[in-house]
Parts: structure tokens; sequence; C-alpha cells
């Protein structure tokens, strides 16, 4: 047996955690460069009319699978392990990107665009939203319950690093992809109803996009999809499932790999003392646990973040700054920097006053996009008040809202609270998104000053009900919330 753990070890399963985060990332955010040229492919069709309806329910597709494989998260996780979930998600990652790649698979004849292939491959983006679904909850759930407590943290946020990551990746990967080819005419088709019918009629790369083109980029993520799924046949079930399901043995020799052989049997024990069987009633420690667990999901959404960054391009724009590779790669780089702050602070300063000081800064940075609306301000207000806002979101909700989910939960009711409290949070990912442009329609003012309450709202609950979970074991969370 070893005296130590091996750092290395830990670092490399939790390594192939974090591709599950990257996959998450990448996933919803390879539609960002494929929706024109999937727009102008399904305009050519014949049978029905392409309208903005169908396209805006296509690129958004995959949310519907995301809070469907949130929601069966805490069944998978909890009767088949964290491991067979994650490995489950991989497939689906693997199979949605093959099937959005050739939609016309078996049953529609190639490059034919119509309303029933539609459905195929919306139904091929929602089986890639039931991966994300899965990942999102399983991925923080398991570097958590496989990591030491004093790095529990750091080791969660690198997530929330890697959701970012794959997004900047496949931004990136959707530039390659694109090459010199340019494509004027996508624009073109997008403005209109389906005036263009004859897509084999366009020209040369043009054609090349429409026809090809998105395809690539959907398919562009089995490679990473396919690693994933590999890899995580490798790495170890979690010791809390293993000691939860009466594999002391195994659960021990992990947790001996990871903390050495004193603590890990230290460990293995204070797991037994804390879950007499697998799983409990929802409710055994009391709703408190359960709301504060949907409230920092629904929070995280209610913020806005998503719709506020969604329209930045424009205040951008107002500046004459080009909005597009530039603002991308601009943003992703504050988004990954101030993400590290929080990879790097969270077990020193810990998850409370990140979170309290992150919320500050969001209703600093929203309410000064409603002022912005309101009176006369030099142009650079706006911009400032966006990239504030973005920067406070990436080292505090980003990582902290995972980081919290993973850990506040007792470890007998963690995979199907986990479950609830992520489902809550597409469906408010859901929620904001559909409304933030009838609310920015009908006063830009209104909709940035309800952000910045909100966010003040979120700084007082988390000062007032959630429990600094800093250097706790996950064992002391079944203690904490006994006690409460």
């Amino acid at each position: 047996m070893e005296k130590q753990g091996s750092k290395l070890y830990l670092f490399s399963v939790v390594l192939v955690a974090v591709l599950g985060g990257l996959l998450f990332g990448y996933d919803t955010a390879v539609i960002s460069g494929a929706e024109k040229g999937l727009q102008a492919f399904f305009m050519g069709a014949e049978d029905f009319t392409y309208t903005d309806f169908w396209h805006g329910f296509t690129t958004s597709s995959a949310l519907i699978g995301c809070i469907i494989g949130s929601g069966f998260s805490g069944f998978m996780a909890s009767n088949y392990g964290r491991k067979v979930s994650l490995a489950v998600a991989g497939v689906l990652f693997f199979l949605s990107a093959l099937g959005s790649y050739n939609p016309e698979f078996l049953f529609f004849e190639s490059g034919v665009p119509s309303q029933s292939l539609l459905v195929a491959f919306n139904l091929y983006r929602v089986l890639g939203g039931l991966g994300v679904g899965l990942a999102s909850a399983i991925c923080p759930m398991y570097i958590a319950e496989i990591a030491p407590a004093g790095i529990r943290g750091t080791l969660v946020s690198w997530n929330q690093f890697a959701i970012i990551f794959g997004q900047l990746v496949v931004y990136f990967v959707n530039f390659v992809i694109l090459g010199d080819h340019i494509a004027p005419a996508i624009e073109q088709m997008a403005e209109g109803i389906n005036a263009i019918v004859n897509v084999e009629a366009l020209a040369g790369d043009n054609n090349w996009i429409v026809t090809s083109g998105w395809r690539y980029m959907f398919v562009s993520e089995a490679v990473p999809a396919g690693l994933f799924a590999c890899l995580v046949s490798l790495v170890p079930e979690t010791p809390r499932y293993l000691a939860s399901s009466g594999q002391d043995a195994k659960a021990l020799a992990v947790l001996t790999k990871i903390n050495g052989e004193e603590a890990g049997r230290n460990i293995l024990a204070e797991i037994k003392a804390t879950a007499k069987q697998k799983t409990e009633p929802l409710f055994t420690y009391g709703s408190m646990v359960i709301f504060i667990g949907i409230m920092l999901s629904v929070l995280q959404q209610a913020i806005g973040i998503n719709a506020v960054l969604y329209f930045a391009p424009r205040i951008f724009e107002s500046m004459g700054i080009n909005a597009g590779l530039q603002y991308t790669v601009f943003m992703g780089v504050v988004n990954i920097l101030f993400t590290l702050v929080a990879v790097f602070t969270v077990e020193k300063l810990g998850r409370r006053p990140l979170l309290i000081s992150g919320s500050i800064g969001m209703a600093i940075g929203a309410l000064g996009v409603a002022l912005s609306n309101l009176v006369d301000v030099p142009s650079f207000v706006p911009v400032a008040s966006i990239i504030v806002y973005s920067a406070c979101f990436m080292f505090s909700w980003g990582p902290m809202c995972w980081v919290l989910i993973a850990e506040i939960f007792p470890n007998t009711i963690r995979g199907g609270a986990t479950a609830i409290a992520v489902a809550f949070q597409w469906i408010f990912n859901f929620i904001v998104s559909s409304t933030f442009v009838p609310m920015y329609n009908m006063s830009h003012s209104f909709t940035y000053t309800l952000y910045g309450l909100i966010c003040i709202f979120a700084a007082v609950f988390v000062w007032r009900l959630v429990p600094e979970t800093k250097g706790k074991t996950l064992e002391d969370m079944t203690r904490l919330w006994k006690k409460g």
C-alpha cells in the first residue's frame, strides 16, 4: 500500500472528467458557426417553408435534451454509477456528432432538404443535448467525489474552465473548417423566405458551405467525443459510489491511490459512518438544502449572463469595433483569464466571498449598461460595463455554482438532488433566453436594471443562506444538514 497518494494519478483522472466539460462547451457552441449554412440548406426545401420559427427551434433544440438529460442524471448516477453515466454521455455526444453530420443516414436522399430531414436533424441535436445534460450534472459530481477536500473546489472549477475552453476550441475549429470559403449568399438566403430553392445552383465556395461546411463543423465533435468515451473506461468509479454500493475494497483502493493508505482508510471509515445505505429519500435532510441547490442554479441563469453576452456585440459595434472574430476572441480571453482567477483563489478565499463579490460586480456592470441606455455617456461606459459583468461572472457564478452543487448535498441524496438542481438550471436558461428579446425590445434600461437587481438579490441570498464549504469533506455535509 502507498503511504502517500499520487497527485499525478488524481490529476490524470480529473483531466478525463474535465474533458466532459470541454464537450459540454463544444456541443453548446458548435451551432454558432454552423447555423447560417444550416439555415441556407433547409431554406432550399420544396415541401415546407423554413421560417424564423423553425430556425430558432433548430438552433436551440439541443436545449430540450439538456433538460431531459440533467433530469435523468440522478437516476443514472445513483443506479449505474458516475463512471457509466459519463460513458453514456460520451456515446451520446459521438452519435449526435455523426447524426448531425449526416441526418440523411438510411432514410433520406443525400443532400435533399425536407421537413422530415429537419426533424431527423433536430432529433440528433436533442441526442447531443442529452449528453450535455448528463455531463453538466455528473462531471462536477464525479470530480467532487474523487478529489481531496483541500483542493476539491479548485479541481471542480477546472470543469468550468474546460467548458469555456471548449467553446473557444469550437470557434477555432469552425474558423479552420471555413478556411478560404466565404458565403455572402448565405446572408442573402437567410433574409428571404424560400426565395432560393435550388441550392445546387449556387456555385463554388458558397455551395460548399451550404451543402457541406456546416456538416464538418458538427462532425468535428466526434473526435473529442470518441476520445472521451474511450478514456472514461480507464478511470475508476468514485469511492463514494463504490462505498455506498458495498464495494469497500475497490473504494479503499481508489482512496489509497489518491490520498495514501492511512488517509484512505480514514476517509472510507468516514464515508461508511455517514452513508448507511446507497440512497435516501430526497428530503431526508430537510427542504432547505434542496432549496439552496435549486436557487443556486436558478440564480446562475436569472442574472442574465447568456442574454447579456449574446447582445454584447451590438455594444461593441457602437464603438466601431468589429464584433465578429475579434469580439469572440477578446471575450473568450477575458472569460478564460477570470475563470482562472476562480481556479487559483477558491481554496484561499472560499466559495461565498467569490459569489458575493462577483454578484456585486455583475450588478455594477448590468446597471452600467442600463444607465447607458438612459443618459448620454461616453461609448466606453457600456463596453466596460459588459466586460466587468462578464469577468465577474467568470470568477463567481460561472464556476462556483458548479462547485457548490457538486459538494453541498449529502452523499446519499447527491445524485437525485444534483439532477433536480441542474434541471432547473437548464429550464431557467431557456426562460431567460426566450424572454430577453421581448424585454429588450420593450425597454433596454428596464432589462439590464432587472438583471442588476437580481444580481443584488443573489449576493444577499448567498450571504444569508449559503454555507461555506471550503475545506470541508463531503461527509461534513451530512453532519451539517442533519444538525440543521
